[in-house]
């Protein structure tokens, strides 16, 4: 089972566009990346510049709709993730309780929607699409 670990910084909304994480926090947030790789659940991480550096396009009446950050009205958003693949919601709640987290910091987790889990014919669809064209 594939879940996305998000992490929600406490005071990522409001940071500069060339905030950084201490060398002590990257240390940490390291620590635990290790931790992961080498329990091999680990399939992808990133973390991510603040919103106030970032752009949202969004559709208003059919047109893209462009707008530079910060977000005035945006009161959590993501700092950045890890993929991980693991047997059981359960465990990636354990894996998740290791993060090494600010005071207000939140990691929230949630389940990778595989081709499985759709209907049939909804699976239909997606293989149909993913097969190469002569």
């Amino acid at each position: 089972m594939r879940f996305m670990l998000l992490m929600l910084p406490a005071g990522h909304c409001d940071a500069a566009p060339d905030a950084k994480p201490s060398a002590a926090a990257v240390e940490k947030m390291m620590r635990f990346n290790k931790a992961l790789q080498e329990a091999g659940v680990l399939l992808a991480l990133d973390g991510l510049h603040p919103p106030s550096a970032g752009v949202r396009v969004s559709s208003v009446n059919g047109k893209a709709k462009i707008v530079d950050g910060p977000f005035a009205e945006a009161k959590e958003v993501v700092g950045g993730y890890w993929m991980i693949d693991v047997a059981s919601r359960d465990e990636a709640v354990a894996w998740a309780t290791r993060c090494p987290l600010n005071p207000g910091d939140t990691v929230e987790i949630r389940q990778v929607f595989e081709l499985a889990d759709f209907p049939a014919d909804g699976r239909k669809v997606a293989e149909d699409l993913q097969q190469p064209t002569a």
